[in-house]
């Protein structure tokens, strides 16, 4: 009897992964390429801050400013945009945004020759990297549970428009310097045409009654958005840190033409790119509070290293490079635990809290390079900076977000 029960309980059919339907996956492909192009215009300044600084005689100081204002509006900016994004859908706010992008850029054609104007502009420049709290929320619910480390972690690879905008940006500016500008805008308004024909939001998605201040005051007081956000500012922060600074850095520090300096900044990027997914789909297969302590513990020690200013071949590098494969990781791993233990009407509010907080944590390091480097003339501190913030991310994604998903499950229960 006892020996039936147990084959009997070992045969027992285990409940089937639901089906992922081709709406969802379309979706995600549009999301993904539009978040891409709305990144490249958050990302339109840094390339070309050098010229631009050169031909306005800006400091060091002055150029990190320039490149940053974008960041902290974009950042800010994500906690009304994913809010909305819950009560208007995606379907709205996706092609919306892409849309109001396009003026900005346009306005930079125009304000190219003023350093306040492109501080104004630059301001409004922040509206592309919005983007993210629309798309999470999106992805997140048109795939299920065991699918949505990976499918969220793809959608971040998006970022990869500050890649694009590296490589591009810098190339297409020789042959005019209005041209990027207008390139861009073209590229903005297609995809805005794109994203109104092809985006949908799930059919049963669940709209939230009470008031934006309402649900942004709910997500504000969970403890895990909190955490959430302290890790994301760390691992997407330093992606978005990087990505605006870096070709200052190389140009500065190891003498590299504008050009070489944003390719190689561009490959950064890239390699982050690829390890976003790559942090999600291991999010699927192992907690993701596991897949952050260890990718956020190599970037802490690549920080070190990066810190006794090697020579760029091979040891700055391959430093740099192992550093944002790390920042990757993270930053997917981060977000599959957004998926894990946040209530699904909260997650567009969640999402943009914890995003604005990654790009805060972009926002900030910029400034101290520019003005440590000022001061001494080296970068050192910086990374020291960085390593200490990452190895205590290390710690803390370790010792306490294992438990997170498990501490809302009784929550909930009682």
């Amino acid at each position: 009897m006892g020996a039936s029960a147990v084959t009997s309980r070992s045969a027992a059919p285990t409940a089937p992964t639901p089906a992922v339907p081709g709406a969802a996956y379309r979706n995600l492909v549009v999301a993904t390429i539009g978040f891409a192009i709305t990144f490249w215009a958050w990302n339109l300044i840094s390339p070309i801050a050098t010229p631009l600084g050169e031909k306005l005689s800006l400091s060091s100081f002055q150029q990190s400013l320039m490149v940053a204002v974008p960041v902290l509006v974009g950042s800010l900016g994500r906690v009304p945009v994913g809010a909305l994004t819950d009560r208007l859908g995606a379907k709205i706010m996706f092609p919306l945004v892409t849309a109001l992008t396009m003026v900005p850029v346009l306005l930079l054609t125009v304000v190219k020759d003023s350093y306040a104007g492109l501080l104004v502009v630059g301001f409004f420049l922040g509206l592309g990297g919005t983007t993210f709290a629309i798309g999470v929320p999106l992805v997140n619910s048109w795939f299920p549970p065991a699918r949505r480390g990976f499918a969220v972690g793809v959608f971040g690879a998006g970022m990869g428009g500050v890649a694009l905008s590296g490589y591009f940006t810098p190339r297409i500016y020789k042959h005019g310097e209005n041209l990027p500008f207008v390139v861009l805008a073209i590229g903005l308004a297609v995809m805005a045409v794109v994203e109104y024909f092809l985006l949908a939001d799930r059919p049963d998605r669940v709209v939230p009654t009470t008031s934006l201040g309402k649900r942004l005051g709910d997500a504000g007081r969970l403890r895990v958005t909190w955490e959430l956000a302290a890790l994301y500012a760390i691992g997407f922060g330093g992606i978005v840190a990087f990505g605006v600074y870096l070709p200052t850095y190389l140009k500065t520090w190891y003498d590299l033409s504008p050009t070489d300096a944003g390719t190689r900044a561009a490959g950064f990027a890239l390699v982050t790119v690829v390890f976003r997914p790559i942090g999600g789909w291991l999010s699927d297969r192992v907690h993701p509070a596991v897949v952050t302590s260890w990718a956020l513990g190599v970037v802490g020690i690549m920080a070190v290293c990066q810190a006794f200013e090697p020579h760029l071949v091979p040891g700055g590098t391959v430093f740099l490079l192992v550093m944002a494969a790390g920042l990757g990781t993270s930053s997917g791993s981060v977000f599959a635990m957004v998926a894990r233990v946040t209530p699904p009407p909260k997650v567009g509010s969640v999402t943009g809290i914890v995003g604005a907080m990654g790009g805060l944590g972009g926002f900030v390091p910029p400034l101290v390079m520019g003005a440590v480097y000022s001061a001494k003339s080296s970068y050192a501190i910086g990374f020291m900076l960085l390593s200490d913030l990452a190895l205590a991310g290390c710690v803390y994604a370790f010792g306490r977000m294992r438990d997170a998903d498990r501490a809302r499950t009784a929550h909930e229960a009682a």
